[in-house]
């Protein structure tokens, strides 16, 4: 018999004789359905050729299998490690991925997160450096539970798994303090940045007042997260008297090094970079950057795994996992 290219449940339905709701029981695996129903059900579904999908399924069992992740650059190092740990962990628990990129506009943010629901996903990760107030409106009113990867919410009210950045970044700023610098710059995203303010500037705060520096504000730097704004701030950062910087981003510090090294200065003779996410760009350059070492592809697959447990309902005693660092040292800094 010739296959129907667009069967649907109806087709498998009528040719059965029985109702939406039993061609539904059997195509989820329910067993509350006689076996010789069942059968005819499998015989219609070949015969027709239908393929249900994932929406189709959900009526009966109220899920999807799939989970949407709000990714703010797809091409970034950092985000995709984050985003294989989820992917595979996904798959072991048998969830099909939507990837959705918003650029970090808080606009495409909202709609993203919007458009995921609309889906009927089981549940969301969110990627970002920032959570807006309307972005948080708006996963408020999901219906469907939302893990942070890599990512904090001023409040601390979402499920979120991180490294501990106040630490890292404590632990980063006394490094170079105990080579010799008294003049460390550190570059972050905007201050107003739950992530920076809260995380980052606290713990290089904290470094230098276990340290007895005074804190001065002109040696604060808010860039754009790409190289192009590191060589950018790397002059200013010159021109403010700092032998040492803490950086956000790979591509920051990468941009601020070569500004440095074109401009007569020796790395790390002279001045020392340590960089925070650890990517393949901390690698691929000479000398190799220091960095705060981030267990990326966990971040994700743990944010992934604490997902399944919200979506099944199951009681989770810490929501706010936070995954060890390590302090990677390579050729930028003395020691």
């Amino acid at each position: 018999m010739q296959k129907k290219s667009s069967a649907t449940i109806y087709d498998v339905a009528h040719r059965v004789g029985v109702s939406l709701a039993t061609v539904s029981r059997v195509v989820n695996g329910n067993n509350n359905v006689r076996e010789s129903t069942k059968r005819k059900v499998l015989d219609a579904i070949e015969e027709l050729g239908y393929h249900p999908n994932a929406v189709a399924r959900g009526l009966a069992s109220k899920k999807t299998t799939t989970i949407g992740v709000v990714m703010p650059d797809v091409t970034d190092m950092y985000y995709s490690e984050l985003a294989r740990g989820i992917d595979d962990v996904a798959n072991m628990y048998h969830y099909d991925v939507l990837l959705t990129n918003t650029d970090e506009d808080p606009v495409r943010e909202t709609m993203a997160v919007n458009n995921l629901a609309s889906k009927q996903v089981d549940g969301i990760i969110f990627m970002g450096n920032e959570l807006e107030r309307e972005v948080l409106n708006t996963i408020a009113g999901v219906d469907a539970p939302v893990v942070l990867a890599g990512s904090v919410d001023g409040e601390g009210k979402l499920p979120s798994v991180n490294i501990d950045y106040v630490e890292a970044i404590k632990e980063a700023t006394t490094t170079v303090i105990k080579n010799g610098h008294d003049r460390v710059a550190i570059v972050t995203g905007p201050v107003t940045h739950a992530i920076n303010s809260l995380h980052r500037i606290f713990g290089y705060k904290a470094a230098l007042e276990e340290m007895q520096i005074a804190f001065d504000d002109t040696l604060l730097f808010a860039t754009h997260q790409d190289y192009s704004a590191g060589l950018q701030v790397a002059e200013k950062i010159v021109s403010a008297g700092a032998t040492a910087v803490i950086a956000y981003d790979d591509e920051v510090a990468v941009g601020i090094m070569n500004y440095l090294r074109d401009n007569g200065k020796k790395v790390p003779e002279d001045f020392e970079i340590i960089t925070s996410n650890d990517t393949k760009f901390t690698l691929v350059t000479r000398p190799e950057v220091t960095s705060i070492g981030q267990p990326k592809y966990d971040i994700g697959a743990v944010a992934m795994r604490m997902l399944t447990k919200l979506m099944n309902n199951e009681i989770i005693d810490d929501t706010q996992i936070k995954l060890p660092h390590t302090l990677e040292r390579r050729g930028t800094t003395r020691n």
